[in-house]
C-alpha cells in the first residue's frame, strides 16, 4: 500500500515537470507532429536533428526577438523541450498509460494526484492531443482527458480532432462546441455529457457506455406497458390514456438496437393497458378498455384471436411459462384464466373486492399471483384454482406484483409509494423498500434475481439491490408518471414506459456506475449573480449553496453546512464573499474564490428570511421570522448589533443610500430605523394599524415610505424619525411602493386592484391608476421613470403617465390574465407575457398593439429583453424558452431542456448568456451570443468542412449553433447533444446498440451521406 501511494505522488511529480512550460510550445509541437506524421513521439523529441528543428521552428512561432534575447529565449525553448521529452519517457512506462484511472478502485489515489498537481491544464491536454498522433501513449491521454473533466477544466470550444480514447470514464464531461471529428472512443462512459454543439464528423465510438440508450419516440399517447422479447430484439410497447378520452389505442414493435419501428398493430377501439410476449416469442398478447384481450402474430403483425370474456375493463395480461395459458386481472376485480389455443375461458377466478390491477405466474408456472385495488394480494394455486394466501400490509391500491425468478420471493408495488417483499412459501413479509415519492405503478425483477427496479408516478426509475434493500440507482429522464418498467432477458437492458408519450432504452450496468451529478436535489429557492456576472450562486431546499462559473459552465464550489432550506443568498458588493440564510436558523459566509467556509453568523432563533448587505459591503443585515434583525461585521464575523424591537415577523429591509440606516417593516405595525455602525435603534415609527408590508428610501434617503395592511401609505422624515404624511386612498392592502428614479413620484400597488402615484414633497396622490378590474399582477417603470406600465389579471396592460397620473393607453388583445410586463431599454417597446399563451409587443408612444408572438402552448410566466434591446426571452409553463428577434418579430430559437414549467427569465448584464429557473429543480444557463445560425444544407456543410481544422489550444472553431444550453444545474444526470453535428462514423455501446437515434432525440442533426466527390 505504501508503494502505490508513493508511486501516485512521484506521477505528481511527474506532472510538475511541466509547471513551467509555456503553454504556446504545446500546440507548436503538436502542428509539427502533425504535418511531419510522427508517429513516435519519444524517438522524434530524442533525435538531436529534430530537436535542433523544432527549436528553430518553436522560436520563429513563438514571436520576435533581438540577438541577445534570442539567446536566452532559446536556452528557454531547450529546457522546455528536455521537461516535456523527459516526461514523455516517463509516463510511457509509468501505469498511467497502462490501467484506467477512472477505476473505482484507483477513485481515491486520483483525486490526490489532481489535488497534488500544480502544472496548468493546457500541459494535460497537450498527452490528450498525442493520442491522435502516438498509439503507445492512449491510455496516458485517456487518463489525462479523465483528470481534466474532474478538474472541472474548461473544455469548451476546444479541438479534439482524431484523439484516440480508451478505457475511462468522461461522465459529465462539459465539451459544449468542441470539435471533436474523426475521434477514436473504446470502452468510454460518456453518460451525462453535453456534447451541445459539438462536431461529430466520422467518429468511430465503439463500445460506448452510456446510462441511457435510447427515447423511442411514436406513440401520441400515455404508454402504459412495455415487454421484451424473449430474445431482447423486439420491444413492444402499447398506449392510451389511462384517465381520459385516447387518441393513440396502438401496440408497437421496436428494433431494440436502432430504435427503428418495425410495425404498428391497430385494433382495440380504447386505450391499451397490457402486453406480453408469449415464451417463445411468436405471440403478443394485449389487454384494453374495450373490454377485450387479443393476440397478435408478431411476424406479420396480424391479429390472431380475440377473447371476448368480459363484461368490463381488462387490466393486464399475462402468459404462463409454458405459454398454453393466459390471465387477465380484470376490472370487474376477477382473474380469467384463458386457454391460448381454444380462446376459451379455463376459469374465473373470485376472491378481490377491487379491480386486479395485476397478475404474475411464478416461474414454474404452478402459483398465480394478484394485485388490487382492494389493497391485498392473492396467492392462487394454478392447478386447483383456488386461493391459498392473502397478503395483507399495503395501504393503497396494489399496482404491480412480480415474482423474483427462483420464485421465493414476491415484490409488489403500491400506491402507498413503497415496494413490499413477501416470502412466497410463507406468506410473510420480508421488508419494505422506501424511496419514492408517489405511487409505485410498475417493478420486476432482473434475470439474475440480483436487482429489482421500479416505476413511480413521481417520475423516477429506481434499481434496487435485492439482498440489501438498499437503492443501487435513480434514473431520471421522464417527465410524467412512469407506468411500467421491464428488462430484457439478459438483464443488461431496461425498457420504460412513461405518460409524457416516451419510451426510454437504459443500460442496466453504467446506470449503477454513473454518478451522481452535483447539482441541487430539490427546489431553488434563491440564485444570485456575483456583480462582475461571472459567478452564480443558488440556495437550495436540499441545504446546500452552489457556485457556478458562468464563463465555463462549470460546478466551482458546492457549500455544504446548512442543516435546512436555504432561502437566501447574496454577493458582498466586491463579489468576495457570499451570504446565505437559512431555515436551520443560521447566516453562513463563504469566501467565494475558495468555496469555502469563513464563518457561521448564530443568533437568530428562528428561520432567516433574508440577507442583505450594506453598499460599502462592510455589513450584513438579516431578518428573521425570530422578529428580530441583525447586523454582522462581514470582515469578524462578530455581530454588531442585533436590532430587538420588532414583536412579529419581519417582513421588509431596507438599506438607505448611503448604507447608515437600516428600516425594517413588520407585521407588529411598526417600522423601525437603525444605525447601521452602532446596532442601535435610532427610531421607531408607529402610526400603522396593520402590518407594515414594504419600506422603501427615496434616492437621496431622506424620506421612507412605507406600505401597510391599514390600506395607507405612510411617508417618514429620516432624519428626525418622524412622520410626514399619510398617503390614503386604496381601499385595500398596500402590498408595494417604490420611488421614481429621480425621488419626486412614488408609485404603489394594492389588492384594491389599482396602481396610486403620489407626490413625495405635498403628500399628495397625484394620480389614481383606475382601470384594472382584478388584481395587478405586475407592474414596471419606463427606463426614464415617465410611463407606469401594468398587467392584471383582468387581461389588460395600461400605461399610465408618471406626472399627469392619466392613463395613457389600455391595451386590450390578451384573452387572459397578463403576468409579466417589460420595457425595452429604449423604452419605446412594452413587452407582455399572458395566460392565454401569448407575447404581445406594444407601442409605448402610441399605445397601440405592434406584434403577437405565438409559439408557447401554455401559459406564459416571464418576459425580458435583452440589455441591447434585440432579443426578447419569454419562459412558459410548456417547459421551453423563447428567444425572439424584436426587429423582425421572429421567432429566432426555442430553447428546450427544463422538465417543468419555466417561472423566471433573466438575461446576464452582456447579453451573452440567458439564465433560466423551472419547477424541475434545475437552474440552466444558455448561450445567446449572436452567432451565424446553422442550416444543414450542402453548401453550408462543405464550408464547415473547410473551417474545423482550427489550430490547437484556440478559441476559434467556425461559427456554431446558438442558443443551446452550456450549464445545466441539476442533481439529475442528462447527456445532452443537442445540435451536434454528425456525419457517418459510428457510435455503438458494448451491446451492439446504435446510439444515433439517441443523439438524434437529444437534438443532434444527422447529415447526409454526401458524395466524397462533392466535399
Amino acid at each position: 500500500m505504501q508503494g502505490s501511494f508513493q508511486e501516485k505522488e512521484a506521477l505528481a511529480d511527474i506532472f510538475d515537470q511541466l509547471k513551467d512550460v509555456d503553454i504556446q510550445i504545446f500546440g507548436v509541437i503538436i502542428e509539427i507532429f502533425k504535418k511531419e506524421k510522427v508517429q513516435d513521439c519519444l524517438g522524434y523529441l530524442s533525435d538531436i536533428g529534430n530537436q535542433k528543428q523544432l527549436e528553430s521552428q518553436i522560436l520563429q512561432q513563438v514571436g520576435n526577438f533581438t540577438q541577445a534575447d534570442t539567446e536566452q529565449k532559446l536556452s528557454v525553448i531547450r529546457n522546455d523541450m528536455k521537461q516535456i521529452t523527459d516526461v514523455l519517457r516517463k509516463l510511457k512506462d509509468h501505469d498511467f498509460n497502462k490501467k484506467d484511472f477512472s477505476s473505482e478502485e484507483n477513485e481515491k489515489s486520483t483525486l490526490r494526484l489532481i489535488n497534488s498537481i500544480k502544472c496548468k491544464s493546457q500541459s494535460i491536454e497537450f498527452l490528450v492531443h498525442l493520442t491522435s498522433i502516438d498509439k503507445t501513449l492512449i491510455q496516458c491521454g485517456s487518463n489525462s482527458l479523465h483528470l481534466l473533466v474532474q478538474m472541472k477544466a474548461d473544455l469548451r470550444h476546444q479541438n479534439f480532432e482524431n484523439i484516440k480514447i480508451e478505457n475511462t470514464s468522461l461522465v459529465g464531461a462539459n465539451l459544449v462546441q468542441c470539435n471533436l471529428s474523426g475521434s477514436e472512443f473504446n470502452n468510454v462512459n460518456i453518460s451525462s455529457m453535453n456534447l451541445n454543439g459539438t462536431f461529430l464528423l466520422n467518429c468511430k465510438w465503439k463500445n460506448i457506455k452510456i446510462h441511457e440508450l435510447n427515447k423511442l419516440d411514436g406513440h401520441d399517447d400515455s404508454v402504459n406497458s412495455v415487454c421484451f422479447s424473449p430474445d431482447g430484439t423486439t420491444l413492444a410497447t402499447c398506449s392510451g390514456n389511462p384517465m381520459y378520452k385516447s387518441i393513440d389505442n396502438s401496440i408497437c414493435l421496436w428494433d431494440v438496437k436502432t430504435g427503428e419501428l418495425k410495425a404498428k398493430l391497430e385494433g382495440h377501439s380504447r386505450t391499451v393497458l397490457s402486453v406480453c410476449f408469449s415464451p417463445d416469442g411468436d405471440t403478443i398478447a394485449s389487454s384494453s378498455y374495450d373490454y377485450s384481450t387479443r393476440l397478435w402474430d408478431v411476424k406479420t403483425g396480424k391479429l390472431k384471436a380475440i377473447f371476448d370474456v368480459n363484461s368490463k375493463m381488462v387490466m393486464q395480461v399475462c402468459f404462463s411459462p409454458d405459454g398454453n395459458m393466459l390471465a387477465t386481472g380484470n376490472y370487474d376485480n376477477s382473474i380469467r384464466l384463458l386457454d391460448v389455443k381454444t380462446g376459451q375461458q379455463i376459469a374465473k377466478l373470485d376472491g378481490h373486492n377491487g379491480s386486479v390491477q395485476s397478475v404474475s405466474f411464478s416461474p414454474d408456472g404452478n402459483i398465480l399471483a394478484s394485485g388490487s385495488q382492494d389493497k391485498s394480494i392473492c396467492l392462487w394455486d394454478v392447478k386447483t384454482k383456488q386461493k391459498f394466501a392473502k397478503l395483507d400490509g399495503h395501504r393503497n391500491c396494489i399496482n404491480s406484483v412480480c415474482f423474483s425468478p427462483d420464485g421465493n420471493t414476491l415484490a409488489s408495488g403500491c400506491g402507498d409509494k413503497s415496494i413490499r417483499l413477501w416470502d412466497v412459501k410463507t406468506g410473510q413479509f420480508k421488508a419494505q423498500l422506501d424511496g419514492h415519492t408517489n405511487t409505485v405503478y410498475s417493478i420486476c425483477f432482473s434475470p439474475d434475481g440480483n436487482t429489482l427496479v421500479s416505476g413511480s408516478e413521481d417520475v423516477s426509475i429506481r434499481l434496487w439491490d435485492f439482498k440489501t434493500g438498499q437503492q443501487k440507482a435513480k434514473l431520471d429522464g421522464h417527465n410524467g408518471t412512469v407506468y411500467s418498467v421491464c428488462f430484457s432477458h439478459d438483464g443488461n437492458t431496461l425498457a420504460s414506459g412513461s405518460y409524457d408519450k416516451s419510451i426510454r432504452l437504459w443500460d442496466v450496468k453504467t446506470a449503477q456506475q454513473t454518478a451522481k451529478q452535483n447539482g441541487p436535489s430539490s427546489y431553488v429557492l434563491s440564485v444570485c449573480y456575483s456583480s462582475d456576472g461571472n459567478t452564480l450562486a443558488s440556495g437550495s431546499d436540499d441545504m446546500s449553496i452552489r457556485l457556478w462559473d458562468v464563463k465555463t459552465g462549470q460546478q466551482k464550489a458546492k457549500l455544504d453546512g446548512h442543516s435546512d432550506y436555504v432561502n437566501s443568498v447574496c454577493f458582498s458588493p466586491d463579489g468576495n464573499t457570499l451570504a446565505s440564510g437559512s431555515g436551520d436558523m443560521s447566516i453562513r459566509l463563504w469566501d467565494v474564490k475558495t468555496g469555502q467556509f469563513k464563518s457561521q453568523l448564530d443568533g437568530h432563533s428562528y428561520t432567516v428570511r433574508s440577507v442583505c448587505f450594506s453598499p460599502d459591503g462592510i455589513t450584513l443585515a438579516s431578518g428573521s421570522i425570530d422578529n428580530s434583525i441583525r447586523l454582522w461585521d462581514v470582515k469578524t464575523g462578530q455581530q454588531k448589533a442585533k436590532l430587538d424591537g420588532h414583536t412579529h415577523y419581519v417582513y421588509s429591509i431596507c438599506f438607505s443610500p448611503d448604507g447608515n440606516i437600516l428600516a425594517s417593516g413588520s407585521y407588529d405595525k411598526s417600522i423601525r430605523l437603525w444605525d447601521v455602525k452602532t446596532g442601535q435603534q435610532k427610531a421607531k415609527l408607529d402610526g400603522h394599524s396593520d402590518y407594515v408590508n414594504s419600506v422603501c428610501f427615496s434616492p437621496d434617503g431622506n424620506t421612507l415610505a412605507s406600505g401597510s395592511g391599514d390600506m395607507s401609505i405612510r411617508l417618514w422624515d429620516v432624519k428626525t424619525g418622524q412622520f410626514k404624511s399619510q398617503l390614503d386612498g386604496h381601499s385595500y392592502t398596500v402590498r408595494s411602493v417604490c420611488f421614481s428614479p429621480d425621488g419626486i413620484t412614488l408609485a404603489s400597488g394594492s389588492i384594491d386592484n389599482s396602481i396610486r402615484l403620489w407626490d413625495v414633497k405635498t403628500g399628495q396622490q397625484k394620480a389614481k391608476l383606475d382601470g384594472h378590474t382584478h388584481y395587478v399582477y405586475s407592474i414596471c417603470f419606463s427606463p426614464d421613470g415617465n410611463i407606469l406600465a401594468s398587467g392584471s389579471y383582468d387581461k389588460s396592460i395600461r400605461l399610465w403617465d408618471v406626472k399627469t397620473g392619466q392613463q395613457k393607453a389600455k391595451l386590450d388583445g390578451h384573452s387572459d390574465y397578463v403576468n409579466s410586463v417589460c420595457f425595452s431599454p429604449d423604452g419605446n417597446t412594452l413587452a407582455s407575457g399572458s395566460g392565454d399563451m401569448s407575447i404581445r409587443l406594444w407601442d409605448v408612444k402610441t399605445g397601440q398593439f405592434q406584434a403577437q408572438l405565438d409559439g408557447h402552448n401554455d401559459t406564459v410566466y416571464s418576459v425580458c429583453f435583452s440589455p441591447d434591446g434585440n432579443t426578447l426571452a419569454s419562459g412558459s409553463q410548456d417547459m421551453s424558452i423563447y428567444l425572439w428577434d424584436v426587429k423582425t418579430e421572429q421567432q429566432k430559437a426555442k430553447l428546450n431542456g427544463h422538465t417543468h414549467g419555466i417561472l423566471s427569465v433573466c438575461f446576464s448584464p452582456d447579453g451573452n448568456t440567458l439564465a433560466s429557473g423551472s419547477y424541475d429543480k434545475s437552474i440552466r444557463l444558455w448561450d445567446v451570443q449572436n452567432r451565424k445560425q446553422f442550416l444543414p444544407n450542402n453548401n453550408t456543410f462543405k464550408e464547415i468542412l473547410t473551417q474545423i481544422h482550427a489550430p490547437l489550444f484556440q478559441d476559434n472553431l467556425p461559427s456554431l449553433p446558438n442558443n443551446i444550453t452550456i450549464l445545466r444545474i441539476s442533481e439529475t444526470p442528462l447527456f445532452q447533444a443537442q445540435q451536434a453535428l454528425i456525419f457517418k462514423g459510428d457510435f455503438v455501446n458494448y451491446y451492439g446498440y446504435d446510439l444515433r437515434s439517441l443523439f438524434k432525440f437529444s437534438g443532434s442533426c444527422i447529415l447526409g451521406d454526401f458524395e466524397q466527390n462533392e466535399i
